[in-house]
């Protein structure tokens, strides 16, 4: 077997994360092609720091990934729900698997633009996103007015984006939502917030 095989058939391997998120040891299995494959990123790691999660939310992770945000929340709901959504396949299939992982069955995991595959009648007291930078904005902004008609009154969302980006989040959350909380500014990454009235 030569060298080269060898290789091809390591980076074929499920890459394994081990982390503590909002106080649970979580393992994630992951793979190259998905968001930060080798470890969870700052970005989450700074959101989940700064976020407020209660015992019976219903929640929604937007662009779920491998899992981390909307499994942690679950875990750390265990009288609620958490509903994670992906357009990447292969992003929904990691999800799955950890949430099996993990022993988390409060979650469901579906393949979704968006919401457009979220039950319509669904309501949520809590969404998170780690916004992806390299999208445009008219795709910001269908998001966050679907993620209010899906919030409960007192509903709250959470965004982390990077920094460059914090001016237009400002702006947008207070048109869409007629509010905004700067939760955290970091030198990369800024947490922010918006309630549904």
């Amino acid at each position: 077997m030569n060298n080269k095989t060898l290789n091809l058939d390591e980076l074929r391997k499920d890459l394994v994360i081990r982390d503590e998120l909002l106080g649970h040891p979580m393992t994630f299995h992951t793979t190259w092609g998905l968001f930060s494959p080798k470890a969870i990123d700052a970005g989450t790691h700074l959101l989940l720091k700064h976020l407020e999660v209660m015992p019976d939310d219903k929640a929604i992770d937007l662009g779920c990934g491998y899992g981390p945000l909307g499994l942690a929340i679950a875990k750390s709901a265990p009288q609620g729900h958490c509903t994670l959504v992906d357009k990447d396949f292969v992003a929904v299939d990691y999800a799955r698997k950890n949430a099996d992982l993990n022993g988390i069955d409060n979650v469901d995991v579906l393949l979704s633009n968006g919401l457009d595959q979220v039950p319509t009648d669904q309501t949520f007291t809590l969404a998170v996103t780690n916004l992806p930078a390299k999208t445009g904005k008219e795709h910001y902004y269908l998001f966050f007015n679907d993620i209010k008609d899906r919030l409960e009154p007192g509903g709250r969302f959470y965004v982390v984006v990077i920094t460059g980006l914090r001016q237009f989040i400002a702006r947008s959350f207070k048109e869409v939502f007629g509010n905004h909380k700067k939760i955290k500014q970091g030198k990369s990454y800024t947490v922010a917030m918006a309630v549904k009235e």
